[in-house]
C-alpha cells in the first residue's frame, strides 16, 4: 500500500531495521554511555527514561499490551537511507519486538507493520518526531522536547519561524522551552555531583523561571540563576509551580527567611498568615470571578501605573497566580 505522501506500508524482518540513537527522548541517557551504543542499553535507556505510573513504567505497560494485542496497532516509521532502514519514530516498539523475538515469547515477532519512506531529508525526519512527539498523542516529556528544540535552533540553524511551525504554531513554548533547557544545562547542571543527579522532572521549575518578573525578582533581591538552581536542587522550590511565587516570597523579609530556610511551601503560609476576609471565604468563585472582572473594568489609569512601577510586589503576584490559574481551568473546561 503507498500513500499519498510516497510512504509505503510494508511489513519488515523486525532484525533489519536500525534502532535510531539519535532519539531525543533517550539521547542525554546514550551520551553518559562509554563505547558503543548497543541495543541492551537502548532498552535500559528507553525504560529507564518513561515516566512511571502506578509504580510501572509505561514501558512496562506497552510491553504488556504489545504481547496481549499479538503486535501493534500503529505502524513504526521507517526512513530507507544509506544508513539501512532507521527507525524513526517507534523505536520503544521496534526494541520490544526485537526483544521478544529473542526470548521466543509466544506470538509472531518476526516482521512488524512499517510506514516506510524513501532517503528522507533531515528536515522532515524532524517534522515527522514532533509531529507524533511534540504535538502528537506519544509526546515526549518536556525535557526532550526542549532538548530537541534547542538541538534544532543551534545545531540545524533552523530559524525560529521554522521551529514555530514545527511545533504547530506554539511561539511562545518553544522560546521558552529553548531558554529554559538552557538555563538547566548551565546553571542546574553546574550545582549537582555527577549526572546521575541530573532531574529532568525539575525542568518545568527553569520554564517559569523564564516569567520576566520572576528573573527581575531574582536580580532586584540579589540572586541569579545559579541561586535559583540550588533552591531547586534543595528542594526549597516544591511544587515547582511554586517559581511563579517568589516574587512576592522575596519581596516579604519574613516569607524570604521562611523559604531559605524551609522552602517555598512554608513561604506562602507566611505569605497568607494575614486572616482572609469572612465574607470574600464565603463568595462562590462565580461571585469572585464577576467582582475581579467589575474592578478590572473599573480600573484607573493610575492605579494601573502603581501597578506596573510595582511589578514584584504581593499584589502583581496574587493577580498573575489568579491569571494563571484561571487559564488553565478555562482549557481543562474547554476540554484542551
Amino acid at each position: 500500500m503507498t500513500f499519498t505522501n510516497g510512504a509505503s506500508l510494508k511489513w519488515l524482518p523486525v532484525e533489519d531495521l536500525v534502532l535510531d540513537r539519535s532519539n531525543p527522548r533517550i539521547a542525554r541517557l546514550l551520551e553518559m554511555f562509554d563505547g558503543e551504543v548497543t541495543e541492551e542499553r537502548m532498552q535500559l535507556a528507553l525504560g529507564a527514561e518513561v515516566e512511571q505510573t502506578n509504580g510501572e513504567t509505561t514501558y512496562h505497560s506497552l510491553r504488556v499490551s504489545i504481547q496481549t494485542n499479538r503486535g501493534i496497532i500503529h505502524p513504526v516509521i521507517v526512513n530507507d537511507c544509506a544508513d539501512g532502514q532507521v527507525v524513526i519514530e517507534g523505536n520503544t516498539r521496534t526494541l520490544i519486538y526485537k526483544e521478544f523475538k529473542k526470548k521466543g515469547v509466544d506470538g509472531d515477532w518476526e516482521t512488524i507493520p512499517c510506514l516506510v519512506h524513501q532517503d528522507l531529508m533531515q528536515p522532515e525526519i524532524d517534522a515527522i518526531r514532533l509531529q507524533a512527539h511534540l504535538v502528537g498523542p506519544r509526546q515526549w516529556d518536556p525535557y526532550s522536547k526542549a532538548k530537541y528544540l534547542y538541538f534544532l535552533r543551534n545545531s540545524q540553524h533552523l530559524t525560529w519561524e521554522q521551529v514555530i511551525d514545527f511545533c504547530g504554531g506554539q511561539a511562545n513554548q518553544a522560546k521558552v522551552y529553548v531558554a529554559a533547557y538552557e538555563d538547566m544545562e548551565e546553571h542546574y547542571r553546574s550545582v549537582i555531583d555527577s549526572d546521575d543527579q541530573f532531574d529532568v522532572t525539575r525542568f518545568s521549575a527553569f520554564a517559569e523561571l523564564q516569567a520576566p518578573r520572576v528573573k527581575q525578582a531574582l536580580l532586584e533581591n540579589g540572586y541569579d540563576e545559579k541561586d535559583f538552581a540550588r533552591w531547586v536542587r534543595d528542594k526549597l522550590v516544591f511544587p515547582l509551580n511554586t517559581v511563579r511565587r517568589l516574587p512576592a516570597i522575596l519581596g516579604d523579609e519574613s516569607a524570604k527567611e521562611t523559604f531559605l530556610r524551609d522552602g517555598a511551601r512554608a513561604a506562602m503560609r507566611e505569605l497568607e498568615r494575614t486572616p482572609q476576609d469572612e465574607l470574600i471565604q464565603g463568595a462562590t468563585l462565580h461571585q469572585l470571578a464577576s467582582e475581579i472582572s467589575r474592578r478590572i473594568l473599573q480600573m484607573s489609569y493610575a492605579e494601573l501605573n502603581r501597578l506596573r512601577r510595582d511589578i514584584v510586589s504581593a499584589e502583581v503576584a496574587a493577580l498573575t497566580d489568579a491569571r494563571d490559574n484561571l487559564d488553565e481551568l478555562c482549557t481543562d473546561l474547554a476540554g484542551e
